[in-house]
């Protein structure tokens, strides 16, 4: 299927991207297409069946015409109806298809990039996106598509009819189409502008939803309910204007070529009917005329209608684009080696990282070995890039100077996900999802079975609270797990993190959401289930740091190992705010 070329519309290689998941589907795609013109010809030929009936039958007295193209209507309507319905069903599945093929690529595409992209990103903006913009392409890209070539189609029949009845009158029709095409071109940028900030204004609505409604509980907390309320109304009301702007540009686009259509066709009937007064044309035929330029109106105004829809679609690719396009900053590499089995020693080595966007690095010149098996202790003041470097041995992120090492091999050349079954991490705000306890334990493995599943769960020490609970681990934790309480949520981590089987597991602030005796219970129960494991303990308490094989502290982006003599000031120093 080849590329088709509109004006205005964006570079080439957005049409590439969109139409390669059309051409999956030409199959399908020109099985419609014929239907859909045997469709066109079976309404072309209705007119024409009723200037017979008229001429032939009634005019005539000619009752035997008159049965036969009453039985012709009867049948042509019934084969109308019959592959109408076909068409419909078939454009649906072919429709449904492509727009979740189309939203299942950017899907994919968001999942490879960094969370630091996200969190510069609105993510009511990035849904609408996904949503309302994907669905607005996918329309253009399929509906357009069999709705221009119906178009087409019923315009040449048309007008070849129209020709064979009368050229004259076929002229008088064609007299005001360039003004129609005139107008069309004054009204395009228009139309882009207020698609343009109508998408924009709908981002903005679906963001404040996105973010006001998580945080519920802080504004009953403040009593903002009202003041969040006037933020609604207002979002709401920018959107109702300019969308109703929009529906108003979009409405004066097609009304004045319409007003025009109409005015030619009153023109016909006054000439064409002047000549059936005068006897020199049948009625027969002037009123098969009216009724192709009547249907003749419908392609004009679903090719018009088209015209505002690539408007329209011209903004929402470009909105899709910009997330499509966006660079994939961590990949795997094609000839990757696979992490070494077991333990084994993981290195700094003058790691040096600053976040998009700003000029002070949070990490610079950082350099140290943790060697296999060993508990780390690792400390700092808020601010000083705990946080980034446990997102660096994740490889979320890569460093942007030095390298980190594990069992001497650089890790961008490693195997990704191979490298990220390797560690594992349990932080302090434990992220849950809508399922049950099971499913949350076993999101780190989906082909864990069931016993696996249980047997972490016994190790991680959930077993006392499972089963108070009438359904143990099928229970559903419902969003976010909201009702479980601190200690319940690192243990379904840890008991997460024992189903990975992780080489290093990092505990970040892991144990900062529970009192000290609870503390004291999880981390010992870390050192019996991880105790072959390389294990790195991140936090502000001096107490969660004890009993560590090495301690490091990370002081202007550097890291600095602690010896006996320098520790105890150190770890009475890890409140203190990064200056």
């Amino acid at each position: 299927m080849a590329l088709p070329s509109f004006p205005g519309l964006p570079e080439a290689r957005s049409l590439r991207w969109l139409y390669s998941f059309v051409r999956l589907e030409r199959g399908a795609i020109l099985r419609l297409l014929g239907l859909s013109m045997l469709a066109t010809l079976l309404t072309l030929a209705q007119p024409w069946l009723t200037k017979l009936l008229i001429d032939q039958g009634l005019m005539a007295r000619h009752y035997d015409a008159l049965v036969l193209a009453c039985g012709a209507l009867i049948l042509t309507g019934l084969a109308s109806t019959g592959l109408s319905g076909v068409t419909r069903y078939l454009h649906t599945k072919l429709s449904g298809r492509i727009l979740f093929a189309l939203r299942g690529d950017v899907y994919a595409h968001l999942q490879k990039l960094s969370p630091s992209f996200f969190s510069h990103r609105r993510l009511g903006d990035i849904l609408s996106r996904l949503d309302a913009d994907v669905a607005e392409i996918q329309r253009f890209a399929v509906d357009t598509l069999f709705s221009a070539v119906s178009s087409m189609l019923g315009m040449l029949g048309t007008v070849a009819l129209l020709l064979t009845l009368s050229w004259r009158l076929s002229v008088i029709a064609a007299l005001l189409i360039p003004l129609e095409w005139v107008w069309l071109r004054f009204m395009r940028p228009r139309i882009e502008t207020r698609t343009r900030h109508t998408r924009e204004s709908a981002a903005d609505l679906s963001s404040f939803l996105v973010e006001t409604l998580p945080a519920i509980k802080l504004t009953q907390t403040f009593g903002q309910q009202r003041a969040e309320q006037r933020r609604l109304d207002g979002y709401a009301q920018n959107y109702l204007t300019r969308l109703l702007s929009l529906q108003l540009t979009e409405f004066m686009t097609q009304a004045i070529p319409g007003t025009l259509s109409s005015l030619s066709r009153a023109t016909v009937f006054l000439v064409g009917g002047y000549w059936v007064i005068q006897g020199q044309w049948p009625l027969g035929s002037l009123i098969a005329f009216s009724t192709y330029l009547g249907m003749a109106q419908g392609p004009v105004k679903s090719l018009l209608g088209i015209y505002v829809a690539m408007q329209r679609m011209k903004v929402c690719l470009t909105r899709v684009m910009e997330l499509r396009e966006e660079p994939v900053r961590v990949t795997s590499p094609s000839c990757a080696q696979t992490p070494a089995p077991g333990a084994a020693d993981l290195e700094l080595r003058h790691v040096g990282y600053a976040h998009p966007g700003t000029s002070h690095p949070v990490l610079q010149d950082a350099t140290a070995r943790f060697p296999a098996g060993a508990k780390i202790a690792l400390h700092g003041a808020s601010g000083a890039g705990k946080s980034t470097l446990v997102e660096l041995l994740q490889r979320l992120e890569d460093p942007q100077q030095g390298s980190i090492c594990y069992g001497g091999i650089p890790l961008p050349e490693l195997d990704l996900m191979a490298w990220r079954r390797r560690i594992a991490v349990v932080s302090q705000d434990t992220i849950l999802l809508r399922g049950s306890i099971a499913d949350n334990i076993g999101y780190a493995r989906p082909d864990a079975t069931p016993e696996q599943i249980r047997d972490a769960a016994r190790l991680a020490g959930l077993a006392p609270w499972l089963d108070s609970l009438p359904r143990g681990l099928n229970t559903l934790m419902g969003e976010r797990g909201q009702q479980l309480s601190g200690g319940q949520r690192q243990r379904v981590a840890i008991a997460r993190a024992l189903l990975l089987d992780p080489a290093i597991l990092v505990l970040d602030e892991a144990t900062s959401a529970v009192d000290i005796a609870l503390e004291r219970q999880i981390l010992q129960q870390v050192d019996t289930l991880f105790g072959n494991r390389t294990r790195i303990l991140i936090s502000h308490r001096p107490e969660t740091l004890r009993g560590a094989d090495q301690h490091w502290r990370l002081h202007n982006g550097r890291m600095l190992l602690l010896t006996d003599e320098t520790m105890p000031a150190a770890l009475n120093c890890a409140m203190a705010p990064q200056p």
